[in-house]
């Protein structure tokens, strides 16, 4: 609608003055052009934006101007042109309940949209990708992941994974505010050496899904770890809140569990500091102790070295 009025009022001015009863004043002949470009603008906004809500309203926006105009040209005409006039803005007030019933439906289906996307964050569900590199080949890292029972050794969360048969295990993990959760799970995918990919079942604690590769690098000699996983935060959003605080933020929970299972396959060991001999976990971390000379033999060793 918007195109076709804008092209009639640019490509034949005069004709529209005529139909619709306007005279043939100077304001009218520069008027009617600038709302045939106005009627464009809506055009292209509709037909290309993403933003159609914003647009119908600026159409709405629009009609009231049209029909604040119409007004005004009716209180000084009589005759047949204010016959035209009347049947003019007739027609525009029927085009402004048609652009108003789609502006407010436009906007209503935006807010549905953003109400569910706010009921996803709501429930606490993330998705989270992360990738290492291994100096270690391919099928050795993959034979280390496959066997579950060793996720416990990198992954700082879980406290335990149990096989229970060729493709299922049972997992037990601590969560925010010192909970335990736990969860059955199976393998819906595996190419040995290449990837593994298993997802929870059951009434889980924490519904999850997850995907792991292990690509050859360029070195021919390491892996490439790449690490995708979603799951439900236990405790929602305050849950989710808590936990970052106390610098248990998901995306680096995962980071770092990648870092250990380097640490454990390139060393045989999770190195720790002195200043944080529990790893990551930052509730331990804060008592670190003071930074102190060192001592003598830590300077030989240095010298040594």
């Amino acid at each position: 609608m918007s195109l076709g009025l804008g092209v009639a009022q640019l490509a034949a001015p005069d004709t529209v003055r005529r139909i619709s009863g306007v005279d043939d004043s100077a304001t009218s002949r520069a008027v009617v052009p600038l709302v045939g470009a106005r009627e464009l603008v809506h055009a292209a906004g509709l037909l290309t934006s993403r933003r159609k809500g914003a647009w119908a309203w600026t159409r709405v926006a629009g009609d009231a101007m049209d029909l604040a105009a119409l007004g005004m040209a009716m209180a000084h005409r009589g005759g047949s042109r204010r016959r035209r006039l009347l049947a003019v803005t007739g027609a525009v007030a029927g085009i402004t309940v048609l652009d108003l019933l789609t502006a407010v439906q436009a906007t209503r289906t935006k807010d549905i949209g953003s109400a569910q996307a706010r009921g996803t964050r709501k429930g606490g569900s993330m998705e989270l990708t992360a990738t290492t590199t291994i100096r270690k080949p391919a099928t050795e890292v993959y034979a280390f992941w496959r066997d579950l029972e060793n996720l416990p050794t990198f992954m700082a969360h879980l406290e335990q994974v149990r096989t229970t048969g060729e493709r299922t295990s049972h997992w037990t993990a601590d969560a925010p505010f010192g909970k335990d959760v736990g969860w059955d799970a199976e393998i819906v995918d595996e190419v040995p050496g290449d990837r593994i990919a298993w997802r929870s079942i059951g009434n889980a604690d924490v519904p999850n899904t997850g995907t792991v590769r292990f690509v050859p690098a360029p070195d021919g000699v390491s892996t490439e770890v790449h690490v995708a996983l979603t799951y439900d935060i236990p405790g929602g959003t305050i849950g989710k809140a808590v936990a970052k605080y106390f610098g248990e933020e998901p995306h680096q929970q995962l980071d770092d569990d990648l870092r250990r299972l380097k640490q454990v396959l390139e060393t045989g060991e999770v190195v720790r500091s002195d200043g944080a001999p529990w790893g990551k976990q930052a509730r331990k971390e804060f008592p670190q102790r003071p930074a102190q000379p060192l001592s003598d033999a830590e300077l030989a060793k240095g010298a040594q070295a």
